[in-house]
């Protein structure tokens, strides 16, 4: 048996093995090491070979466990019966899974979209392919060589389970450094022919799928390193899983121009996916509006939320929509209702076509189907130009729900040897078939009966267990009277059992039926599968449609929930809402949220200097801003008591403190490529969020960093974007005097007795503190750093350098007199009052002072020390 295993480990050196053993799937040496510990699942030993298994039964929350980590896993088969088997029994590698094309194996959030992607970057540009194949459509774009900031955002926001790349470019630096910024750092790379990226190749490969003359249909016929990277990932495909192609039914091209285009710095800067504090989804701004109730909605709100629309007709039509099941709260809730008896019809799909259902995925997708009618019902009175377009085009599926139901029981068995799978009444065979296994009882009681009269035996029993099959049994006194034709088959310390020709006839036909049975069954059920698989591409536009209403129906109760308001949407360049609100933090805070407005154009507000205290809400109303004006273009309602949304290409963010060490870049190299790729790339149609830009360096340096960036956006007139600035460089303010775009706002604070109150109000003015003091104590430094910040922070704000050149910073109470300089007052710096009689000398003419005059001065001078 292990010299079997080691020539099928041979063939898949790069998988781990699972090596089917009766009830279990076993690993062996390195792979039962890696396996164990993965899995945490105890490591034994037999011979001194590592081995680790897992039962059969249960073995996909295991695989699902190890595509999640990255790996690749060969499943090996017992392809023969046990007991008809000579010999070891053959086993084969039924299917490789890999962590993008594993269809059959849920993910572990049922929304998470599961992607494989195709990647090459070289010296002419690179080409992307994106598949996800539960949906069943390959994305692809490309872009120059010198430009690979598209092809990161996209990779980070898709976030494939495996890459394909040609051979020999698995660790190329170009495609190391593109993982690194996109946080892939630990993607399975799976290498393929080189020449699998070969164009002609490619372009074969693709219009002998999709059945046409040439690409010109898919707008790919000049873009070559797109094409290359689709027909290089379809060529993967059928190499790993030829079975999983069918699926593959759309291939569509990424034109930035269609999206609101975001970035991997600001997608995780507005924690849109994933929230900042610990990388999951909790808290995020996809976990507060994911109102969807199936899996398709679920992956299909993301898609919206990650690329939300620039045409305003295709914005209108997502919010008459969501008008519309808000203005109908009933037929709202009876759709949501239905919705939830549908599971993930993608994936079962996905599962079917590929032959990897069972029985009860069958069942699921019956049941699945069977809540659609009902879907179909509840949007009649509901308008909207796009749920006209839903229902003209709605297919209930009752054929394919009505076939499995004729079909299969409705709890079936899970596997295909047990039996127990098919209807009576599917078939003539089967039912006749089980007609004879049933028959059993009535054909004891029968020929129990006869066999009594015939013999005179009136204790004669006929009887039947698995052991010993069909028999007749007579006591020891009565086997005198047993007839010639019995035919002894075992003898007991009381009786004896035997056989007749019409018995054993019986019994022959009996077994032959129930072993007739399975095969029929498996037949049956997998000529079912295959006639379900054939209407792939009909399930997926049902599940299309069933995710559409759920993204939209899950809309319009966030806006009935939270109180959001329906968007204007314009061509113009303005950008203004009253009452806004951040979204996740309205719905996460105990406290209540206090709303505030923005107004933004370029022409009169282009850029707002905002200013105030740390903890105020200064970076919570950039943020709020940005989301309102994504959550308007993806076409959903918004928190705000109103909103006017001039149409954005971009939004941009420069955010927080990142650095990328592995890449040699520190936090502030980081930040100033950030603010050089928005100072390249914004438009007038773009937003840009600028929160402490300059802070990474010495206060010089940065402030004017920060004061060249917003004159460099106010004067240039091909980028003039909309823009917001926090800063707490307080000199920033002054921008507004001479630049006429450049408005000043602030938080409002208020102090009572000694103590600040944050009001979380922006308001028109500047702001001349930060209150950074406060928060620090706030966050309980000890009373002693807070006492000196006060005392440094007095003699920063009088002047930076004392009469002898030394830094007033290092000022304090118990510093030693400068023996170069004699003191008149002493070392005390910390009264305003010494600084009002050092100027008053200063200031005085000595020579002009009558006596009179100079007595009364000096008598102020003492009075003031006093004081």
């Amino acid at each position: 048996m292990m010299e079997q295993y080691f020539r099928v480990k041979a063939l898949h050196p790069d998988a781990l093995l699972f090596f089917r053993l009766g009830d279990f799937y076993e690993m062996f040496y390195e792979d039962a090491r890696t396996g164990a510990h993965v899995l945490e699942i105890a490591l034994t030993s037999r011979q001194n070979v590592p081995m680790c298994g897992v039962p059969f039964h249960a073995v996909n929350s295991y695989l699902a466990k190890l595509l999640r980590q990255g790996f690749k896993v060969a499943v090996c088969e017992q392809v023969e019966d046990p007991r008809t088997a000579k010999g070891v029994v053959r086993r084969e590698v039924v299917k490789v899974l890999t962590p993008g094309t594993a269809v059959e194996i849920d993910p572990e959030q049922g929304k998470d979209s599961v992607f494989v992607a195709a990647l090459h970057v070289g010296p002419t540009g690179w080409g992307l392919a994106l598949a996800d194949l539960a949906v069943g459509e390959i994305r692809v774009l490309e872009g120059s060589e010198s430009d690979l900031k598209p092809l990161v955002d996209e990779l980070y926001k898709a976030a494939p389970r495996e890459i394909v790349v040609a051979e020999g470019e698995e660790d190329a630096a170009a495609l190391t450094a593109v993982l690194d910024r996109s946080d892939l750092r630990r993607v399975l790379k799976s290498p393929v022919e080189a020449w699998a990226f070969e164009i002609g190749h490619a372009r074969h490969t693709l219009t002998s799928h999709f059945g046409t003359p040439t690409l010109h249909g898919f707008d790919l016929e000049d873009k070559p390193r797109a094409a290359t990277a689709a027909g290089a990932l379809l060529y993967y495909l059928k190499k790993v899983r030829k079975d999983s192609v069918s699926l593959i039914g759309r291939l569509s091209l990424v034109r930035p121009s269609d999206r609101l285009i975001l970035d991997a710095a600001t997608i995780r800067n507005l924690e849109l996916v994933r929230n900042a504090r610990d990388g999951r989804s909790e808290d995020s701004l996809l976990d507060v509006i994911d109102l969807t109730v199936t899996a398709m909605g679920g992956r299909l709100i993301r898609d919206w939320l990650l690329r939300p629309l620039t045409e305003r007709a295709g914005i209108e039509a997502r919010l008459d929509a969501v008008e519309a099941f808000l203005g109908a709260p009933i037929a709202r809730g009876e759709m949501r209702e239905a919705l939830k008896g549908i599971l993930d019809l993608e994936r079962l799909t996905g599962r079917i076509s590929l032959g990897a259902a069972h029985p009860r995925d069958c069942v699921a997708l019956r049941k699945s189907l069977l809540p659609l009618p009902g879907v179909r019902a509840a949007i009649e009175p509901v308008g909207g130009a796009l749920l006209d377009g839903i229902r003209s085009s709605w297919d209930d599926a009752g054929d394919i729900a009505g076939l499995i139901g004729r079909a299969i029981l409705d709890e079936p068995a899970f596997l295909l040897t047990e039996g127990g799978i098919i209807r009576d009444g599917y078939d003539a065979e089967l039912d006749e078939l089980r007609a004879v296994s049933r028959s059993g009882k009535s054909f004891i009681v029968e020929l129990e009966k006869r066999e009594r009269e015939r013999t005179g035996i009136g204790s004669l029993k006929v009887r039947y267990n698995r052991v010993a099959g069909y028999y007749i049994e007579v006591t020891k006194p009565n086997l005198p009277q047993v007839p010639a034709d019995y035919i002894r088959k075992q003898t007991l310390v009381s009786s004896e059992r035997f056989l007749t020709p019409e018995l054993k006839t019986y019994e022959e036909k009996v077994l032959h039926a129930e072993e007739r049975i399975a095969e029929i069954e498996a037949r049956l059920f997998q000529a079912l599968r295959e006639t379900v698989a054939a209407e792939t591409r009909r399930l997926q536009a049902v599940a299309a449609a069933v995710a559409r209403l759920d993204v939209l129906a899950g809309l319009a109760e966030l806006a009935a929930r939270r109180g959001y308001a329906r968007p204007v949407i314009d061509e113009g360049d303005a950008l203004t809402i009253a009452g806004g609100r951040h979204p996740v933090v309205e719905a996460v805070s105990p406290e209540p949220f206090i709303p505030n407005d923005a107004r933004l154009d370029c022409e009169a507000d282009q850029i707002l200097i905002i200013t105030g205290p740390n903890m105020g809400g200064k970076s919570t109303f950039l943020r709020q801003t940005a989301l309102i004006a994504l959550l308007a273009q993806m076409g959903s309602f918004v928190p705000a008591a109103s909103a006017s949304i001039g149409l954005l290409d971009r939004i941009f963010t420069r955010i927080g403190a990142t650095d990328f060490l592995s890449a040699g870049q520190s936090t502030f190299m980081v930040e100033m490529l950030e603010t050089a790729a928005i100072l390249h790339n914004a438009t007038p149609r773009s937003l840009i969020l600028l929160d402490e830009i300059g802070r990474g360096t010495s206060t010089f340096d940065g402030l004017s960093i920060a004061w060249a960036v917003a004159e460099y956006l106010h004067e240039n007139e091909r980028v003039r974007a909309k823009t917001l600035f926090a800063t707490h460089y307080h000199e920033l303010t002054e921008l507004a005097l001479t630049l006429p775009r450049i408005k000043n706002h602030h938080v409002a604070v208020e102090e009572r007795g000694g103590e600040v109150v944050f009001l979380r109000r922006i308001v028109p003015g500047p702001s001349d503190r930060s209150y950074g003091i406060h928060v620090a104590q706030l966050a309980g430094l000890p009373r002693e750093v807070i006492s000196r910040a006060r005392e440094i922070l007095f003699n920063l704000e009088k002047a930076e350098l004392d009469d002898a050149g030394t830094p007033r910073l290092a000022y304090a109470k118990e510093r030693k007199p400068d023996r170069r300089q004699m003191w008149l007052f002493g070392q005390d710096r910390q009264s305003s009052a010494l600084e009002e009689i050092r100027e008053s000398l200063e200031n005085c003419e000595v020579g002009a002072l009558t006596p009179l005059e100079a007595l009364n001065l000096l008598n102020r001078l003492v009075e003031r020390l006093r004081q």
